[in-house]
């Protein structure tokens, strides 16, 4: 069917980001047609959402696992996945600017099991919430982690807010993590641990990154497993395959790269690369300075 190849061409053309806003919103969509058809025909559709939603115990957890990376993908609110599929293209946007697709997903996915954590830690241990049974939806808490990670890595980046002008990354991420702090106190308690959970993943991300340290590198090694032991294919890192085809001069007039022997890099190409990892941090080079810096440690 020609939709059907449309919505694959579509889905092919994208990146991870878009992949993941995709995701969100045809799960959105699915559930409104099942609340549409349970409206029609009188039937209950608590049990679909108990399926995919994070219980607050971890005795439920035990028996329904899934859940610890479906309820990160399940909206109810039409103004809720909008807010939330519009902040999380937005600074997803920026965070590609520094970082790859394949961090933007592995940060997804760690600010998600960070808020889930939190959220079934105070649900079990705090006096006032212990004992409630109730149930955990949305994305909030992986795409702030994305947000604040990308606020530390990158404090004074600047950006144009309506009525605001512009303002600091460090600013926004301050007054989200304010609001959520705030928001303890209302009826959505659970809702904002969850989201707390998802800043202090980001944070640690951030300031991870800064020394050199990936956080996202170990899930990314285990998806990069699943996915092999399954297709045998790697999950692509869009932007780093572009990056690496653009800057590839052995390419050029269908040479073939493994004829030619990279010529070795100087002691100035050295030092300015080591500077740039000093003050920025491993994550910040390109993929000729990691070749470069390669093969010069393998030249020592």
């Amino acid at each position: 069917m020609a939709f059907i190849d449309d919505i694959k061409r579509f889905w092919q053309a994208g990146n991870l980001l878009q992949h993941i806003i995709i995701i969100n919103v045809a799960v959105f969509l699915v559930f409104k047609v099942l609340a549409v058809g349970a409206a029609l025909f009188a039937a209950d559709l608590s049990p679909v959402l108990s399926f995919t939603s994070l219980p607050s115990t971890l005795s439920a957890l035990l028996h329904k696992p899934w859940t610890l990376i479906t309820y990160m993908f399940v909206h109810i609110s039409l103004w809720e996945i909008l807010f939330n599929m519009l902040w999380l293209y937005w600074l997803g946007r920026i965070f590609l600017e520094f970082f790859t697709p394949k961090q933007l997903g592995g940060l997804y996915f760690l600010g998600g099991i960070g808020g889930a954590a939190l959220f079934i830690l105070a649900y079990t241990a705090l006096p006032a919430l212990s004992g409630q049974q109730v149930a955990l939806m949305g994305s909030s808490a992986a795409i702030l982690a994305i947000v604040v990670g990308t606020a530390i890595y990158a404090p004074d980046y600047r950006i144009n807010l309506l009525l605001f002008g512009q303002i600091s990354l460090k600013w926004v991420a301050l007054i989200t993590v304010f609001i959520d702090f705030l928001g303890l106190e209302s009826g959505n308690t659970g809702g904002h641990l969850s989201h707390l959970g998802g800043i202090l993943v980001g944070l640690w991300f951030g300031l991870a990154i800064r020394n050199g340290h990936d956080i996202t590198r170990w899930l990314n090694a285990a998806i990069d497993w699943v996915v092999n032991l399954f297709s045998g294919k790697q999950w692509h890192m869009e932007k780093r395959n572009a990056g690496t085809q653009r800057h590839n001069p052995h390419r050029q007039n269908g040479g073939n790269a493994r004829q030619h022997k990279p010529q070795p890099p100087t002691e100035s190409e050295i030092d300015a690369i080591l500077d740039k990892l000093k003050q920025n941090g491993y994550a910040a080079l390109s993929d000729e300075e990691k070749a470069t810096l390669f093969r010069a440690s393998g030249k020592k």
